[in-house]
C-alpha cells in the first residue's frame, strides 16, 4: 500500500494535509483498496461546520458503504466535485483525489493522528 509522507492519518484511514490555514482531507490508498470500486461519494455542503471524529460524508463501493470521518474540526470551504461526479478517481489516485477542504481548523484536534511511519506500521498490523 502506498502511504505518502507529509500527511497525517487516522485509524479510520482518512488523511489530513495542513497548509497554513487550510486543511485538506481525503482517504488513504489502504482505504480505497479495502473498499474496492467506488461508485458513490456524498460530501458535506460548503459552509458546514464539522467536528473531529464526526461523520461528514459517505463512500459507497460495489462491496460496502462507509462513513467518512473528519480528522479535525473546521468549516467546509470546498468539496471535490470531480470525485462526486466520478468516484472512481479515488481508486485511481487516493492522494491526488482529495475530498474536503476546511478553514478555521482547530489545530488542537491533531492529537491522536499518525504520521506516515506510524500509519505504515498500523496498516501492516491489519494485513
Amino acid at each position: 500500500m502506498n502511504v505518502l509522507d507529509g500527511l497525517e492519518y487516522t485509524e479510520k484511514h482518512e488523511w489530513l494535509k495542513l497548509e497554513s490555514d487550510l486543511a485538506t482531507i481525503g482517504i488513504s490508498d489502504f482505504a480505497q483498496n479495502s473498499l474496492g470500486d467506488l461508485v458513490f461519494v456524498q460530501l458535506p455542503k460548503v459552509g458546514s461546520k464539522i467536528e473531529k471524529g464526526e461523520s461528514c460524508g459517505t463512500l459507497e463501493s460495489v462491496k460496502a458503504a462507509e462513513d467518512l470521518y473528519s480528522p479535525i474540526s473546521g468549516e467546509v470551504v470546498e468539496i471535490n466535485e470531480s470525485v462526486v461526479s466520478d468516484p472512481s478517481l479515488l481508486n485511481k489516485d487516493a492522494y491526488g483525489s482529495w475530498l474536503i477542504k476546511l478553514k478555521n481548523v482547530d489545530l488542537s484536534g491533531r492529537e491522536g493522528l499518525m504520521d506516515s511511519q506510524k500509519y505504515r506500521d498500523y496498516i501492516s498490523e491489519l494485513s
